[in-house]
């Protein structure tokens, strides 16, 4: 590429990331109820997504968050409460006049359609004169790094070929927000992270505001500014990949993350410790649990929960001191399964008192250097500022 080529493509993509920019706006939901017949599908959601934010909605299958993309897309109807993009309500403006953009799971490419005229077709619906059309679209096709293959059909691009041609068609029209509905499920795991790496750069360049469908907890991680966790139609927790992995706030959000170890009983004690209170919970056949949270009354059922990579473990001995009484979390459990994974290897085990199964994960290279074995009775310990208390 020469070096007036290399401007030339350094200013129209500098152009483009200052319109997507200007263009990008926040979202609100305000009280939003779904309801088909005497089903509810989403109920009650309150949420704000600032702009230039990439929000994961988050979530098992039926759990709602489809339908509130839809609704935020306009694709369905709220049947109470109100959407807005931007400060304009939208409840009542059609799909095609709320500024936004929808990238589907299939990406729903023309067939029949060359690339070049995939990405121009909503620039021709909204009737922009032609000149107009073919600069943003040899932009778009540049900014995808597709540019050689426009007089090519989606039929002979690869599966992250065609997803770069729809963002790239999604984009072209310089929506306020883009929507995505699980982009990425129809790939392969290496093509996923790849293509996810590629989402998140292009967000993050342009600045613009993408809201994500998705089931799956490590997508969510490695794209998200913003984290929404629902269940059952309504939001379960809004957080930050960091404060989601650090301080689930229920049961629910604690066991979606994957392998934290939960357990429930009742609150025996409760002690005023720094900004957070040490709570004592007491679990039916193990004991007292010591655990960081916000006090709630003596005898409150509720649970807590203490990552695998934050135990640790050793042979047992029946030497063992006694654990004090305040903050020192020991278990004995027996050792049923070794598996490693790669980097990391993960044990589980059961304390026999209860049958209550735990994983412990470790790096497979200080595995190695362990000598606790399948069948053998180990001492599992944590910290108590690691315990985190689950109120409901």
């Amino acid at each position: 590429m020469s070096i007036g080529t290399k401007n030339k493509v350094s200013t129209a993509s500098s152009t483009i990331q200052q319109a997507l920019a200007e263009a990008a706006q926040g979202v609100a939901l305000r009280a939003v109820t779904k309801k088909y017949g005497t089903f509810t599908a989403v109920e009650n959601l309150t949420l704000d997504i600032p702009a230039g934010t990439y929000c994961c909605l988050l979530g098992p299958s039926g759990c709602g968050k489809t339908t509130a993309l839809r609704m935020i897309a306009g694709h369905e109807d709220a049947t109470s409460g109100d959407v807005l993009i931007g400060d304009r309500r939208v409840n009542d403006i059609p799909p095609a006049k709320r500024n936004t953009a929808m990238m589907f799971q299939s990406y729903a490419l023309f067939p029949h359609k060359t690339i070049w005229e995939n990405v121009e077709f909503g620039l021709k619906m909204r009737k922009l004169p032609e000149s107009d059309r073919q600069r943003r679209v040899g932009e778009m096709l540049e900014m995808v790094g597709l540019s050689h293959l426009g007089d090519r059909k989606p039929n002979m691009l690869s599966g992250g070929q065609q997803q770069r041609i729809a963002l790239a068609r999604a984009l072209a029209i310089r929506p306020q927000v883009l929507m995505l509905d699980e982009p990425l499920s129809a790939l392969d795991e290496n093509l996923r992270v790849r293509m996810r790496t590629e989402l998140r750069k292009i967000q993050k360049q342009f600045g613009m505001t993408f809201i994500q469908v998705t089931h799956h907890v490590e997508e969510a991680f490695s794209l998200s500014d913003q984290i929404v966790v629902m269940t059952h139609g309504r939001i379960d927790q809004v957080a930050t990949p960091e404060e989601l992995f650090d301080t689930p706030a229920s049961q629910f959000v604690a066991k979606f993350m994957g392998d934290n170890n939960i357990f429930t009983g009742k609150v025996v004690n409760c002690v005023t410790d720094n900004s957070l209170d040490l709570i004592g919970l007491e679990v039916a056949g193990i004991g007292t649990i010591f655990c960081r949270g916000h006090a709630v009354p003596i005898g409150t059922e509720a649970a807590c929960s203490i990552r695998p990579d934050l135990m640790a473990l050793e042979p047992y001995s029946a030497k063992i001191p006694a654990k004090s009484s305040l903050g020192a979390n020991q278990i004995s459990a027996r050792i049923t399964a070794v598996e490693m994974t790669g980097y990391v290897t993960r044990v589980s085990l059961m304390v026999e008192a209860t049958g209550q199964e735990i994983l412990y994960k470790v790096r497979t290279e200080d595995w190695r250097q362990n000598t606790l074995q399948e069948g053998q009775l180990a001492l599992l310990s944590w910290s108590k500022d690691n315990c985190i208390f689950l109120a409901y």
